[in-house]
């Protein structure tokens, strides 16, 4: 059931964002992982919502930033020692799973529904990855790929859902990894549609996601000559018979809007004991004419004619741009393009710290479509929201802490700043020192 969200409720971003992340269960959770292993300084639920919710704010995107939210959050003045050293790998396990509960419970409550149009199917997913380039010391972990000159990588791949407007799964790879080995076909796809690019672009995927019950829309690859079988569609005059040819031999002089047949492909299918043999399936091919870029655009799918109207698997595809909107929103506004590290567990946490913001972010989201429903909904775009989110992050950290109970001391923060404004290099010669006290 979908939850009703009122302007009336006084505390409800910060109520919701705690029924998302219960402090009981983070300090579980802390203490399953190993990253609190006894009472300390550190709070794990303080530490928490300073990682997530103070690295949506540019000015605390390092270690020492993320310890001065830290510090105000808890009034405590910490060594320098007792806050690097928790960026551990049990730092890393307990960001990870913070991401995972987030997914599932984000999961129950989609932030949109599917048009009439899309009612047969679950859902619309989307599958991609970016690259995020590391210092060359991590080239042993996260090895790229072999014609780049900067020698380390690490690939974010991202399903993302349509429904729930957000990732659906995150995972870790190194960047040479080749791009199918993200993506595991399963049962899970059924009645789901997957909206794939080249990278993927495989026919034992495409036939293991309709064995599973699923669908999928892809370009097709440029040299990729399938045998035309039947025309979905019958166009007066003299047009030409394209069925028994090949889809290149069509194309060469095809004047049609829209080229929407049913073809055969053939390819290698993995057999007992590792051995391969010859086999066959047939998909949808759709081409439809775009007067811009005076070509055609070419998609392959099982989505039959009954299901999807060929002008509208293309324009589906176009759905893909969610991804990419998800990526922008994590490189430019959470800075995650830039990793200033070598230390590979605080490469990886920031990298979960990362996607744990975009998920608090994203599940805000929800809540203002949900506030302001009819015509203005379509307007509050994900980009512009990650804007306003990174402007007002830190006063919405210092909300969450005071619903929690903990509220913060002027007098702290003004010791901390204190601290950090002292030079560091006690020795260093200052030139106006002579003139005046």
């Amino acid at each position: 059931m979908t939850r009703q969200y009122s302007f009336d409720d006084k505390n409800l971003i910060e109520r919701t964002l705690c029924e998302l992340f219960p402090p009981e269960w983070l300090r579980d959770k802390a203490k399953e992982t190993g990253l609190i292993k006894r009472e300390r300084k550190i709070d794990p639920v303080i530490m928490f919502w300073t990682l997530a919710i103070g690295y949506g704010t540019f000015l605390q995107r390092t270690l020492a930033g993320l310890k001065r939210n830290y510090e105000s959050a808890s009034n405590l003045i910490l060594s320098d020692s007792s806050w690097y050293y928790r960026f551990t790998p049990e730092l890393v396990t307990f960001l990870r799973e913070c991401v995972s509960h987030g997914l599932e419970h984000l999961a129950k409550e989609p932030n949109r529904t599917l048009s009439d149009r899309l009612s047969p199917f679950e859902d619309v997913l989307i599958q991609d990855s970016t690259i995020i380039r590391l210092h060359e010391k991590l080239a042993d972990i996260w090895p790229a790929t072999r014609s780049r000159k900067v020698a380390a990588g690490v690939k974010v791949a991202v399903l993302t859902s349509a429904i729930a407007s957000g990732p659906k799964s995150v995972a870790l790879f190194s960047e040479n990894t080749n791009e199918l080995k993200t993506l595991k076909i399963g049962p899970w796809i059924k009645d789901r549609i997957l909206l794939i690019d080249l990278g993927f672009y495989k026919y034992q995927v495409f036939t293991r996601i309709k064995e599973n019950g699923g669908y999928f829309v892809s370009r097709l690859k440029s040299n990729a000559n399938p045998l035309i079988i039947e025309s979905y569609r019958t166009h007066r005059g003299r047009s030409i018979d394209v069925r028994g040819k090949q889809l290149q031999d069509v194309l060469k002089n095809l004047k049609r809007q829209v080229l929407d047949v049913e073809v055969e492909v053939t390819f290698n299918r993995r057999a007992y004991r590792g051995k391969e043999k010859k086999d066959s399936e047939r998909f949808r091919l759709v081409a439809v004419y775009n007067e811009d870029e005076d070509k055609y655009h070419l998609y392959i799918t099982n989505l039959s004619t009954d299901l999807l109207k060929a002008e509208e698997v293309a324009r589906l595809y176009g759905a893909r741009w969610e991804v990419e909107i998800l990526f922008k929103e994590l490189k430019s506004k959470y800075a995650l393009d830039v990793v200033p590290t070598s230390n590979p567990q605080v490469i990886e946490a920031f990298i979960w710290i990362a996607i744990l913001t975009l998920l608090i972010s994203r599940k805000i989201y929800t809540i203002i479509r949900r506030l302001n429903p009819g015509e203005k909904v379509v307007r509050f775009t994900q980009l512009r929201w990650g804007t306003v989110f990174s402007e007002k992050a830190n006063y919405l950290l210092a909300d969450v802490l005071e619903y929690l109970g903990l509220d913060t001391s002027f007098i702290t923060s003004l010791r901390i700043s204190f601290s950090e404004a002292l030079d560091p290099h006690v020795n260093r010669r200052r030139y106006t020192e002579e003139w005046w006290a």
